[in-house]
């Protein structure tokens, strides 16, 4: 039996797609980079890990992954797959959101809202 391991998000830019969902979740940050991770950049020519074209975001409780991945296509249609976030107050979340770079796309009245993220990529943020 599979069990979920990582989500994958392809994007355009992964540094700054980490550091939107990082702070978007609860308990999630950017995995720290090591000494072999840095030598890893270096040995493929990338000495800023803002331009790192994979980038791991972890929750420290055990949940899934998030991985940013570079590609170099945009996106191209609707997500098949998206991600709900639940928070107890959905209006003041949805703003904080915004804050963050986050757009809205429909509010809904049956209890969630329909955002994207800064690269167009549809979440949901149930009550």
């Amino acid at each position: 039996m599979a069990s979920l391991a990582d989500i994958v998000f392809d994007c355009a830019h992964p540094a700054s797609l980490a550091r939107f969902w990082a702070a978007v979740l609860d308990d999630y940050a950017i995995a720290p980079y090591d000494d072999a991770e840095l030598a890893r950049l270096a040995a493929g020519g990338i000495t800023d890990a803002e331009d790192d074209p994979t980038v791991l975001v972890e929750s420290s409780s055990g949940g899934p992954r998030l991985w940013f991945q570079q590609v170099p296509e945009p996106k191209a249609a609707k997500n098949r797959v998206h991600l709900d976030v639940r928070a107890p107050d959905r209006s003041l979340e949805v703003e904080r959101l915004q804050a963050l770079g986050a757009i809205v796309l429909d509010d809904r009245v049956n209890g969630l809202t329909v955002m994207c993220d800064p690269e167009a990529n549809e979440f949901c943020v149930v009550d």
